[in-house]
């Protein structure tokens, strides 16, 4: 399973790489005349939130999961106190792109707020979709995952539904390590208590659109963060690409909008299921954060619980 939980890391980081070059550009076909197929990392494709980048790199979402896995690492262990710390250090200074969700987190503490209560209303999924670090820390404690993917996604994105989707992405991800197809594992969540109608029908929008075409199917949904949108399509790309990690992760891109939120959870979930072999070498020797991830991973396997 240790394989199986480090594939699981590094393809939600790579997922993000991917998502780089095409990230928030939502005609598709802009995508498919300056990128081509997005089967490697590139530049920021102009016009970008991410001119400070280049290939290999990661977004603000993929830097932000970074500091979370930095954080536990460090910490032995999730610490909500740490994780803040950590996060408001790593923004100060920042040459990134600065979202709403961080701009207004970062407001509510300098206002004072307490960490517990500095979380924006934001209702991005990507608030949810950091969760890998956890998932591998937590990977033998069900009950402490759930717990931190839930505080970790409150600390910038205090809405209930981006909160529980974090504790449901997080079962999906247990159940696809321990062998079950993420389509099964996503179907189970509908009849959990915790799941809600709600996040249920989410969830079954996403699967009954698994036999679509990818780009009908998300423009459909919609390419854009908020999570009634971009849960579903993640939900679409997992269960339609079950099977192909790397296909998942292309045709993620290729879909436009917000494919970084979507791929950290499409690539944290196709990892877990396939494993190392599933990634594409290429992604992980040209990855620029890769040799911090797997050091920090050791770190991590060194102070776990």
């Amino acid at each position: 399973m240790t394989d199986k939980a480090r594939a699981m890391v590094l393809a939600a980081f790579a997922a993000d790489a991917l998502a780089l070059g095409a990230h928030w550009i939502y005609d598709t076909e802009l995508i498919d005349r300056k990128i081509g197929q997005p089967d490697a990392y590139t530049n920021p494709t102009p016009p970008t939130f991410h001119g400070t980048k280049s290939d290999g790199d990661f977004t603000h979402y993929g830097d932000q999961t970074l500091v979370l896995l930095a954080s536990v690492a460090a910490a032995s262990g999730f610490d909500l106190s740490h994780f803040a710390a950590s996060w408001q250090q790593f923004f100060n200074g920042y040459d990134g792109y600065f979202d709403g969700a961080t701009k207004k987190t970062l407001e509510h503490l300098e206002n004072g707020a307490g960490i517990g209560n500095a979380g924006s209303s934001s209702n991005d999924l990507a608030g949810a979709a950091r969760i890998a670090p956890l998932v591998y820390f937590y990977r033998h404690d069900p009950e402490k995952l759930i717990g931190s993917a839930r505080a970790q996604t409150a600390f910038t994105h205090n809405e209930s539904h981006v909160i529980d989707a974090a504790g449901a992405f997080s079962r999906i991800a247990l159940d696809s390590m321990a062998g079950s197809p993420p389509s099964r594992a996503i179907s189970a969540l509908l009849a959990h208590p915790d799941t809600g109608d709600t996040l249920s029908s989410w969830l079954s929008q996403g699967l009954e659109s698994a036999g679509t075409d990818t780009r009908t199917a998300i423009a459909r949904f919609g390419q854009m963060c908020e999570i009634d949108a971009a849960l579903p399509a993640t939900v679409h790309l997992i269960a339609k690409y079950e099977d192909s990690l790397q296909t998942a992760l292309i045709e993620n891109v290729r879909a436009g909008g917000d494919s970084a939120g979507r791929g950290l959870l499409v690539g944290m979930i196709l990892g877990a299921y396939r494993g190392h072999s599933a990634i594409p070498s290429r992604w992980l020797t040209e990855m620029n954060a890769h040799d911090r991830i797997i050091t920090l991973m050791n770190q991590m396997d060194g102070g776990a619980k």
